[in-house]
């Protein structure tokens, strides 16, 4: 962080002009500044810069052989760090801008910082489609350096404030522009190897990327080496314990409800009364804020592993994973 913005409590941009020309003279000194996507915020450093991606790290509490995602403001501007496939073009061209993420090996000479791909030969690389992202990249003319803007392995955050109240003091700013709509990170592809592999379910379905391939997508083993963000088995955790497939809480827990079932008290959430899955994801980390505010543990209503479902019960089962002192269990 620079002497700047250490004499300087985080500030709180607006999206305007003015706030995007600050946030981006910001991130060329070297500087943190957390910005807003569709999926959810993100806490960006010049990719290119190796002492300001070393900043994202300290700031989170990060492993550093944890990979970050690069965020580019086109296709254009992804080729020109990435070596470009079929497969690539293919899911670019459906889905970019989006909540899709796409590992490839690196170009020779791309001027990426070592720690932005924890020292693998690829880089993943993702165009965001909010609007607020996409202005602040364009205004800095680079690729960002950007996971989640909390505290590594804490329920990432959605709104400005969820930002401020995990790293306000660790970051130079935060681009405040509403909540996120999507609600939980970008669904990463792998396209280095023989065939698509999906590295992360998130906020784009498996089943439509397999549909616009053509070919199922590989999996992945939950024990594999890391290859890309979001891999880690403990993360997205609240400070109290998670119970899983709950029908209903028992005494001094909480209630996160999906559908028909609903918590019995006044403080229990729900994540979709309709049990519309794009609602629940748009709602999760949101509402798993809220109740760990409470204090109390977090019992989780059954959500169908389909669709979206998936990616929420993959946040839901890193969230209610067993927490100790190993680095393969640390974020």
């Amino acid at each position: 962080m620079s002497q700047d913005t250490a004499q300087n409590a985080t500030q709180v941009l607006d999206a305007s002009p003015d706030g995007i020309t600050r946030a981006a003279q910001l991130l060329r000194q070297g500087d943190l500044v957390s910005f807003p996507t569709e999926t959810v915020y993100g806490l960006g450093a010049d990719a290119r810069r190796g002492d300001a991606v070393a900043a994202i790290y300290a700031a989170k509490g990060r492993p550093s052989f944890n990979p970050l995602i690069a965020h580019v403001a086109s296709v254009e501007a992804a080729k020109r760090y990435v070596i470009w496939n079929a497969w690539a073009e293919c899911l670019a061209h459906a889905f970019w801008p989006g909540p899709l993420t796409l590992v490839l090996p690196l170009k020779p000479e791309h001027g990426i910082s070592e720690l932005v791909t924890a020292g693998l030969n690829t880089l993943a690389l993702r165009v965001p489609a909010h609007p607020t992202a996409q202005n602040l990249l364009a205004e800095l003319g680079g690729p960002v350096a950007a996971p989640s803007a909390n505290p590594s392995g804490r329920i990432s955050p959605t709104t400005a404030d969820h930002v401020m109240a995990g790293l306000a003091g660790h970051i130079a700013a935060v681009v405040a522009d509403g909540p996120c709509t999507v609600g939980v990170e970008s669904t990463i592809v792998g396209l280095a190897g023989e065939a698509p592999q999906l590295l992360r379910p998130g906020g784009l379905a498996a089943e439509q990327i397999e549909a616009v391939l053509g070919q199922p997508l590989r999996g992945r083993d939950l024990h594999d080496p890391l290859t890309a963000p979001g891999q880690l088995l403990s993360h997205y955790a609240p400070q109290e314990r998670v119970r899983l497939n709950a029908t209903e809480a028992r005494a001094g827990e909480c209630y996160l409800g999906f559908g028909p079932h609903r918590g019995a008290r006044a403080d229990d959430l729900t994540l979709s009364d309709t049990g519309d899955l794009g609602e629940a994801a748009a709602n999760l980390f949101g509402h798993l804020h809220q109740l760990d505010a409470l204090g109390r543990p977090i019992a989780v209503a059954p959500i169908p592993e389909t669709g979206l479902g998936v990616a929420i019960n993959d946040r839901l089962r890193r969230a209610a994973a067993p927490r100790d002192a190993s680095p393969s269990n640390q974020e």
